[in-house]
């Protein structure tokens, strides 16, 4: 699968932002890739990298020394490029599932997380279940496990966008009845824009599990990722972040 678009570094102030350690060199820097449309998991603001997982794997490669560089991908060519070893890791909210396990290795799970359903506030009479929606128009992000779900639920009357904000929008334009999208986001979307328009059905379709992707075999970085991973977790830095990302 080639890339929709040419791989598009973010260049960053070092010590201004944080982003890239600069106290000590690091022998290398790893590319990292996210699709950088996905808030508050990874978004640019100010023209910078910013959210969940971008401090995140900052945190993760700090503790083995190492720097990255943030690299924003679509999210459909974030597979591909580990493949191709264009980037080095992928960070995306990526939900980890059996068929991309047979394409690149996944890191220990980060985030629990699970899909829902958002529709318009206009129409919560009409559709009040997931079962009222199949064979309905459904817009989903090309390339993640909604647009597996929404496929599933109404076959061809699919609509599937680069991101989840050009989703959101043709459900404001009345281009789809519903999105099917990852839970933080849709509710990160809905209370950062107070909007009164779109609401999502009760319950969660499903549950995921996040993981940081590598490419297949690449065992010394996988345990890199792991071990970084775990560090976090233990000094208390990934309770810092997620509290700063999503308040609890």
């Amino acid at each position: 699968m080639k890339l929709k678009t040419p791989l598009t570094l973010v260049t960053l102030a070092l010590t201004a932002v944080g982003i890239i350690s600069s106290a000590n060199a690091a022998e290398k820097v790893y590319q990292v890739g996210s699709n950088m449309a996905f808030a508050p998991f990874e978004f640019v603001e100010n023209g910078k990298p910013a959210g969940f997982d971008m401090e995140l794997i900052v945190a993760i490669m700090k503790t083995q020394g190492a720097e990255v560089q943030l690299n924003n991908l679509p999210f459909d060519g974030l597979i591909p490029a580990l493949q191709a070893g264009t980037i080095d890791i992928a960070m995306s909210g990526m939900t980890i599932t059996e068929e991309r396990q047979k394409r690149i290795s996944f890191s220990e799970p980060y985030y629990d997380n699970g899909l829902v359903v958002m529709i318009r506030s206009a129409d919560k009479d009409t559709y009040k279940s997931v079962d009222d929606l199949k064979g309905k128009t459904l817009c989903a992000q090309i390339g993640t496990t909604g647009a597996i779900t929404v496929s599933k639920m109404s076959g061809k009357n699919v609509k599937l966008f680069n991101n989840g904000p050009e989703a959101f929008m043709e459900l404001a334009n009345k281009g789809c009845e519903a999105v099917i999208h990852d839970k933080p986001v849709v509710n990160y979307y809905i209370a950062k824009r107070g909007d009164k328009g779109v609401l999502v059905l009760p319950g969660q379709l499903n549950s995921e599990k996040s993981g940081i992707g590598v490419a297949k075999n690449n065992k010394e970085l996988l345990k890199m990722v792991n071990d970084g991973l775990k560090a976090v977790k233990e000094n208390g830095e990934y309770d810092r972040i997620y509290k700063k990302w999503f308040g609890q």
